[in-house]
């Protein structure tokens, strides 16, 4: 297997589980706690009954905006610049209860066009066909970006003719590929998925750990990103993105994920939100059909009572809706046939979400066929839904016994190939046919930079980027001191996708009344610390840092100034650090953005009083660095300290002292201060010449040629498979991945460790005395070789002194477990030596 290959599989996603899979033969399928008589028609209805299916908020309506046979099994859509609409159809997907035949190349991506402009789609034509299981479609320059995993593709169309002329490789590593006999090995909810060309003019995806920026023909720069949810992104109008998990139906970056990737001292997650109250659900249909529906305590009534299967989450910015409705949060829930709506509020720093309506939802339906999947804002205004409409919605690889049988009992296999878009509006909305923004000249599309609908503003930013016609820079710095506050915002981020952003445009946007505004002028302003304006940026920075009283800017200003890698900004951020104490997550954007300055940053904060609430991270950050200079240099600091600071010191130093528990800081001679009481655990994390080894340590033996080879290569596949969620340093990633370093499911049992890449492993598990709940895919597809590569790379890394892991071990493993369809559990895994 080729090197490339390997490195298009992913390594690990984090969603919420189900709570049963299938077994394999011979499992005992618990019984229905929805009685036969109390389940309505199962059978698939037309457009027109479906609609009568439907219970909408008061004060909305529901339309029918396209149908089978203009579109079939649809998962994602995107309005393009002239008002068509872009459609992602998954048609393989789950052709039969076992998932056979997913491998076939029967995906495509349509565009539909409303030709005579009365909000119905009359017509569709097939851009791309061909494709294995797409996910992903984003209009862009003359074409699009497409995703079928393991690829993206930049598609043009070059003369115009609605159709694909050739695939341009954007990237090689989007998610797992599709492999012939093997469904279980590339499940469809995992994968890059829902291009969102943000705010700051990066497009970022769902499930993928990296962003892109268009450079025109073709061309992307690319970045690393987090991992972010498992189906559908959006953004609101501070450019924060949000995403969910199956049973999270809303989580958000409060900041912008990259930062929180910059210092692998500190490994917390900085910034990561879950703003709802609960996830509770009021379905308006008995709900057996379900994966979790056996389980009593999922039930009520006899209906799921939380999110099982949350997705697309999508936050309102258009101008149809009533005002109430702006800046709320949708979520999707394809398994109970409904869509929730969320009030968002900031309060005290913190986004909070509460449900719109008291037990009921914005949108429910009696149809055991309803699967919205998908959600975007169209040109008109109104909230588009994509319905996939099929009877199964679970995927064979997390598909458990006791939702195949019901499957099967209600015939939900078939028909396939149906499809629908819904169109939410208010009760009296009127028609508004869709305009074509790429017959306006650049100087028209500026003043659309201040539209109340978040389409136009969005959509106008990318044509101007994507033109990059100077003609237009003096109109757009006149759009930065206009009355309308989200035009001066869209214009700033024009003028910095554009390459013409200048220090006066921003300094004067620092001042702006508005908070949206300030934030990104401060975050564009890092654009300056390269050059000759980085002291005049800096200063300004340094002196908004004293007054900023939003805390969103304040937050930014933390960030901004992290990246100017100066002990003067860093005391400054610290400085508010001090003014504004109860902040929730200005340490965390502190602390991310000062590697390798935080004991001199420490050293300030003791001797000032400035920042207290940073030591004992500060300190911990010393710790994790590792470097014996620096460490001696924090003992003899804490050893002149007083008993009050010497004890928050200490115990920010040995916060992780598990982590030591092997790879000690290696020091040149034992600290005098180590006689000090309460030092006892800062002793255990360090080792110095003549120290005795731990009782029963045994220090590993020298790999073999052979062994050291396959660590090699193992390091090599570690690089582009698993870093991206565990990070390089194996620190694992807050929320996203758990730590490698020192993990006793790396160190310990080889035949748990095997077990796990070659099946997988799901549910709740313990790391470190830490739990997490994942869903990580097998692995199994990569082969004997690369897999013992890479394992026993982990198991000798970091200090690490396990065994390494052979092919033959691994095969032997493999042939141990033929029969296992399942990934497993931690109960199942400690059951085995």
């Amino acid at each position: 297997m080729s090197l490339s290959r390997i490195l298009a599989l992913p390594v690990l996603f984090l969603v919420s589980t189900v709570s049963a899979q299938n077994g394999g033969s011979g499992v005992e399928v618990p019984p229905s706690l929805v009685p036969a008589e109390l389940v309505p028609d199962t059978r698939p209805l037309s457009p027109e009954e479906e609609l009568k299916s439907f219970q909408v908020a008061p004060g909305y309506r529901v339309e029918l905006a396209a149908s089978e046979p203009l579109v079939g099994d649809p998962i994602l859509v995107q309005f393009g610049p002239d008002g068509r609409l872009w459609v992602v159809e998954m048609r393989g997907y789950m052709p039969d209860i076992h998932g056979n035949r997913e491998d076939e190349p029967v995906g495509r991506i349509v565009i539909l066009t409303d030709t005579d402009g009365d909000g119905r789609f009359d017509q569709s034509k097939v851009f791309l066909d061909q494709l294995i299981m797409p996910r992903t479609v984003l209009p862009i320059g003359d074409g699009a970006l497409v995703g079928a995993p393991p690829m993206l593709w930049y598609c043009p169309d070059k003369n115009g003719d609605g159709k694909a002329d050739e695939k341009i490789v954007v990237a090689q590593d989007a998610g797992a590929q599709t492999i012939p006999g093997r469904p279980e090995l590339a499940n469809p909810e995992h994968g890059a998925n829902s291009p969102l060309w943000g705010l700051d003019n990066w497009i970022y995806f769902a499930e993928y750990a990296a962003r892109f920026r268009w450079r025109g023909a073709g061309n992307f720069d690319r970045s690393i990103s987090s991992m972010r949810g498992q189906y559908g992104l959006s953004q609101d109008d501070f450019g924060r993105l949000y995403y969910n998990f199956n049973s999270g139906h809303l989580q958000g970056d409060m900041w912008p994920s990259h930062y929180r990737l910059r210092n692998p001292h500190f490994a917390k997650s900085g910034g990561r939100i879950s703003p709802p109250v609960n996830q509770a659900v009021w379905p308006i249909r008995v709900t057996p059909g379900t994966n979790r529906a056996y389980i009593p305590e999922n039930m009520a009534g006899h209906k799921i009572k939380n999110f099982t299967a949350a997705c697309s989450p999508w936050i309102y910015r258009g101008d149809l809706f009533p005002a109430d409705a702006l800046g709320n949060a949708f979520a999707c829930e394809p398994a109970l046939h409904l869509v929730k709506r969320d009030i968002l509020t900031l309060e005290k720093g913190k986004l909070v979400a509460r449900e719109a309506y008291q037990q009921r939802e914005f949108l429910a339906s009696t149809d055991e066929r309803f699967r919205p999947v998908g959600m975007t804002t169209g040109p008109d205004g109104a909230l588009y839904v994509v319905d996939f409409y099929r009877g199964i919605i679970q995927h064979r690889i997390s598909l458990s016994p006791y939702l195949e049988k019901y499957i099967e009992e209600h015939d939900l296999v078939d028909p396939r190939g149906l499809g629908r878009i819904w169109r939410i509006v208010p009760e009296k909305a009127t028609t508004r046919p869709a305009p074509n923004l790429t017959k306006l000249g650049s100087a028209k599309l500026v003043p659309i930079l201040a539209h109340a609908n978040s389409w136009h503003r969005e959509i106008a930013q990318r044509l101007l980027v994507e033109r990059a016609e100077a003609a237009v820079v003096p109109a757009l710095e006149a759009l930065t001191r206009g009355d309308v506050a989200l035009g001066r915002l869209h214009a700033l981020w024009t003028l910095d996708g554009m390459g013409k952003s200048t220090w006066p445009v921003i300094e004067k946007a620092l001042a702006d009344a508005d908070a949206r505004v300030r934030n990104s002028a401060v975050r564009i302003a890092e654009g300056f610390f390269a050059g000759e304006g980085r002291n005049a940026a800096m200063t300004r920075l340094i002196a908004l840092s004293a007054t900023e009283a939003d805390s969103q800017v304040q937050t930014q200003i933390a960030l901004t100034l992290g990246e100017c890698n100066d002990s003067a900004a860093d005391q400054a951020i610290a400085a508010m650090a001090s003014r504004v104490p109860d902040h929730p997550y200005l340490p965390e954007a502190i602390l991310s953005g000062v590697k390798g300055r935080e004991l001199e940053l420490l050293e300030h904060c003791l001797a000032t009083g400035s920042g207290k609430t940073l030591i004992p991270s500060l300190a911990g950050c010393v710790a994790s660095e590792r470097d014996p200079n620096r460490v001696a240099r924090f003992l003899a600091l804490a050893e002149k300290a007083g008993a009050t600071p010497r004890k928050t010191l200490l115990a920010g130093f040995t916060a992780n002292a598990a982590d030591f528990t092997r790879r000690k800081v290696k020091l040149d001679a034992r600290p005098a201060f180590l006689d000090t009481p309460g030092t006892e655990k800062v002793a255990d994390m360090l080792t110095w010449p003549g120290k005795p080894a731990p009782a029963g340590f045994k220090p590993p033996r020298p790999l073999t040629a052979e062994e050291q080879s396959r660590f090699d290569m193992g390091k090599a596949l570690y690089s582009g498979i698993c870093a991206g969620c565990h990070q390089p340093s194996g620190s694992g990633l807050e929320g996203i991945a758990p730590p490698l370093i020192d993990s006793e499911w790396v160190t310990g049992s080889p035949e748990r460790l095997s077990r796990i890449v070659l099946h997988g492993v799901r549910g709740y598990i313990t790391v470190k005395k830490r739990r997490y709940q994942l869903d990580m895919p097998p692995l199994g597809a990569l082969g004997d070789e690369p897999l013992a590569a890479i394992l026993t790379y982990l198991r000798r890394e970091w200090e690490h002194g396990a065994e390494p892991i052979s092919q033959d071990f691994l095969k032997a493993v493999r042939e141990k477990e033929a029969r296992r369809t399942d990934s497993w559990t931690e109960q199942e895994l400690l059951k085995i030596p």
